[in-house]
């Protein structure tokens, strides 16, 4: 184990690693951990390590312009994303980017992702389908990239919080018609999805398959309704 500046660093077995900031100091959350490790309890290591890890990969309501923190919305316009194809099927509504109509992907262009963070409130109707991007391929139809899935009773059994195609979520954990916080990490070949705060997908893509990008949204098809809201990024080292 090694102790980066300003947090924790570890390796917890295949899944990657988890960089913890926390309440408790620096030597004392190490000291626990070590402690718990030699005791053989993995388990509990792990837990205590993914509510350390909150601090950097769910941070509660960051503010644009603080930390790094890009706005990409104005609330107002559809300024800076381009949609690869179907524009008539975005729109603002109430403050809301919202997806309703045929299949399209809109990308915001104003700064490409290589390492980064993306993080957006979302709200999707029954059976809906949507996702996510970090570093996708601008243009038409299914873009290539990283796909946070956002997904919760369509017939996909991908639900909301897989990393689509590579890392999958199976339960459902966002009821229908509800707003939730959805966090993407990409940095290097390392992944961390949040979902309301809580990691639902931490690993590391052995194949380190797309390496820069936009980001996106996804509206998937007709009769999906999605709706995002307090979209921000921040380019990562």
């Amino acid at each position: 184990m090694t102790k980066p500046t300003g947090g924790w660093r570890g390796r917890i077995g295949n899944r990657g690693f988890i960089r913890c900031e926390s309440q408790l100091g620096d030597t004392d959350l190490i000291r626990l951990l070590k402690s718990e490790w030699r005791t053989a309890r993995p388990l509990m290591v792990l837990g205590l390590a993914a509510m350390a890890a909150s601090g950097l990969h769910a941070q509660i309501s960051p503010k644009p312009g603080t930390d790094g923190w890009i706005s990409m919305f104005d609330g107002k316009t559809l300024d800076g994303w381009k949609a690869g194809d179907n524009p008539e099927s975005w729109k603002v509504v109430d403050g809301a980017i919202v997806g309703d109509g045929e299949r399209s992907h809109l990308f915001w262009m104003v700064k490409e992702c290589e390492n980064c963070e993306f993080r957006a409130e979302v709200k999707l109707n029954h059976s809906g389908n949507s996702g996510m991007y970090t570093r996708a391929a601008f243009g038409p139809g299914f873009p290539k990239g990283y796909e946070s899935q956002v997904e919760n009773t369509s017939p996909d059994p991908q639900r909301t919080g897989s990393l689509y195609g590579i890392v999958k979520v199976l339960e459902q954990i966002i009821p229908d018609d509800t707003w939730w916080t959805q966090h993407v990490m990409v940095q290097g070949n390392h992944i961390v999805i949040t979902v309301n705060d809580k990691v639902v997908v931490d690993t590391l893509d052995a194949q380190n398959r797309y390496t820069k990008g936009y980001l996106a949204l996804q509206q998937h098809n007709k009769g999906s309704v999605v709706q995002f809201r307090n979209l921000m990024m921040r380019v990562l080292p």
